[in-house]
C-alpha cells in the first residue's frame, strides 16, 4: 500500500484528498513539479523497478525522479488508493518521429473515470508533460498551468497535442485498451536496457514550474518561457552539470546507485560539449 502521507508531503500537497476534481487538478499540477523527469538509472546500467515499494522507495523517500512508467505506476498507485477510478493505457509517441512512422507502444499514461467523464493523466512525458487532466470528451483547446493541450480524435484513437509557440504539435496517439502491470515490465526493459534505447544513450531531465518548463539533454540545459522564448546555454563542468541536476531539477544525487558511474558520465558529457 503507497503511503500517501509521504507522496503528499513529497509533492507538496497540503489541501484535503477525496476522488475528486479538484484533487486530482492538484495532484497533477503538483507531481511534476516535484518530481523531475529523468532517465539517470537506464543510462549508468541501474535496473528500473516497477514494484510499488521500489516507486516509493526512489520517488518519494529517496529525492529521485524517473521515466514515464515510473512517475505514471506511481501516481497510478496514489489515486486507486484514494478511490479513483483508473486504469493504465499505452501510447505510440509521435514527437520527434517521422510523418507517418509507426512507432511502438511505448508510452504509458493513465484513463481517470471521474464524475461522469473520463480524463486522462500523464505525469510523466519529459519536456511536454501536460500539467493538468485533460478530458476527453471535450474537443479543442484545454489549458493548463502550462500550454494549452487539445485532443484530436483519429478513428478509434485520440491524438494528443499541444500548442508550441504558433503551432500544434503532436505528442502521442493511444486508444483506450487497458493495459498491465506485465505490459509495462516488458517494455520498460526494453527501454531501460537495449542500446539502441534512447534512455540508455542520452541524459534527460524535464521540470515544469510555474511559468518556465526547465530542460536538459545531455549537456545542453534549457528554460522554456510561457510565451514561446527560450534561453539555452552548454553546461561546461561535472561541477556545473551536477548542481544542475541537484538544484533546479530537484534530483538527489546520493540516491543514484552507481555513484562511480555518475562521476565518469557527467565527466564525459561536459568533456563532449566542451
Amino acid at each position: 500500500m503507497i503511503d500517501l502521507d509521504a507522496y503528499f508531503r513529497r509533492i507538496g500537497f497540503t489541501g484535503t484528498a477525496a476522488p475528486d476534481r479538484d484533487t486530482l487538478a492538484a495532484i497533477h499540477r503538483l507531481h511534476p513539479q516535484a518530481i523531475a523527469f529523468e532517465n539517470l538509472d537506464p543510462l549508468l546500467g541501474v535496473p528500473v523497478a516497477l514494484d510499488v515499494a521500489a516507486l516509493e522507495s526512489k520517488l518519494v523517500r529517496s529525492g529521485r525522479g524517473g521515466y514515464c512508467y515510473e512517475h505514471n505506476l506511481l501516481l497510478m498507485h496514489v489515486l486507486k488508493a484514494l478511490g479513483f477510478g483508473v486504469r493504465g493505457l499505452g501510447a505510440r509517441v509521435l514527437w520527434g518521429a517521422a510523418e507517418g512512422a509507426v512507432t511502438p507502444r511505448a508510452h504509458m499514461l493513465l484513463c481517470v473515470d471521474l464524475e461522469g467523464r473520463r480524463y486522462i493523466a500523464d505525469v510523466g512525458f519529459g519536456g511536454t508533460t501536460p500539467t493538468a487532466p485533460l478530458c476527453l470528451a471535450l474537443e479543442g483547446e484545454q489549458h493548463t498551468a502550462h500550454e494549452p493541450f487539445r485532443l484530436v480524435r483519429s478513428g478509434d484513437e485520440f491524438v494528443l497535442q499541444a500548442a508550441i509557440g504558433a503551432s500544434w504539435h503532436s505528442l502521442y496517439r493511444f486508444d483506450l485498451q487497458e493495459q498491465f502491470q506485465a505490459d509495462y515490465e516488458i517494455v520498460s526493459w526494453y527501454q531501460s536496457t537495449n542500446p539502441n534505447s534512447y534512455f540508455t544513450k542520452n541524459l534527460m531531465a524535464a521540470r515544469p514550474v510555474p511559468g518556465v518548463r526547465y530542460a536538459l539533454r545531455n549537456a545542453e540545459f534549457s528554460m522554456h518561457h510561457l510565451g514561446g522564448r527560450s534561453e539555452r546555454r552548454v553546461l561546461r563542468t561535472a561541477a556545473e552539470l551536477r548542481d544542475t541536476l541537484s538544484d533546479t531539477f530537484g534530483v538527489t544525487l546520493a540516491g543514484v546507485a552507481n555513484v562511480a558511474g555518475l562521476d565518469a558520465l557527467l565527466t564525459r558529457l561536459t568533456a563532449v560539449a566542451a
